[in-house]
């Protein structure tokens, strides 16, 4: 199963302050969580995918989708909402794991085939962020091989309980998978990347001066 944490994105991408004001900031995290959800969406053959959140756009995001959501009402964060998400998974009997961030917008359908395509029989897969200290994709096989813990420098620590259950972790590089939104140099890294997904029109526009209003959740029946 695909897991994807979103938060209350009415207070997203503190970090961005700087450079943005909160409705910009929501309204360019929402566009990541668009551009992230629409390649899932797009993507032939893939596994569930559940949203694990209460965000009122990624809730209704997920339902054009027809994506699970598996509530999040305490908003504790990504990996108490990760380890929550994760126990339903093994419940229910779950085989693997697929954790993906949010605010990843440039990821590719291709970079996700290469994750499942290297994925070990038992083990896990690692896609670093391209600063080499966050992790922007963490596949496990069983569903809780071993605990996910979230935050800036979470790739060594991931690394490292991976290889601690003495089964086989592969570590890809994948590019889009590895461009996350966290700093303002983050965000002249989407702008300067070429392509044209959501957030970084929006991103652009806010470069230039533009209002940027909050992206609505895309129309059933409508092409993506």
């Amino acid at each position: 199963m695909i897991l994807v944490p979103v938060k209350d994105l009415s207070a997203a991408k503190q970090r961005l302050s700087a450079v943005l004001d909160q409705p910009s900031r929501t309204a360019l995290a929402q566009a990541m969580l668009y551009d992230v959800l629409t390649t899932l969406h797009n993507w032939k053959n893939r596994p569930q995918v559940a949203i694990v959140t209460s965000d009122s756009y990624a809730v209704k995001l997920a339902a054009e989708y027809q994506f699970e959501v598996i509530p999040d009402p305490d908003n504790p964060g990504e990996t108490a909402a990760i380890e929550m998400a994760t126990r339903i998974c093994v419940d229910r009997g779950v085989d693997s794991t697929l954790v993906i961030p949010a605010d990843i917008p440039l990821i590719q359908s291709w970079e996700l085939d290469e994750v499942l395509k290297n994925a070990p029989a038992e083990g896990s897969v690692l896609v670093p962020a391209a600063d080499g200290r966050g992790t922007n994709a963490a596949f496990r096989r069983p569903a809780n091989l071993f605990p996910l813990r979230f935050g800036n420098d979470s790739f060594k620590p991931h690394h490292a309980a991976a290889e601690t259950t003495g089964k086989e972790c592969v570590v890809l590089n994948l590019p889009g998978i590895a461009v996350d939104v966290d700093n303002p140099q983050d965000l002249q890294q989407l702008i300067s990347i070429p392509g044209e997904t959501r957030a970084q029109v929006l991103a652009r526009e806010y470069a230039h001066g533009g209002a940027g209003a909050p992206p609505a959740p895309p129309r059933s029946g409508v092409s993506l």
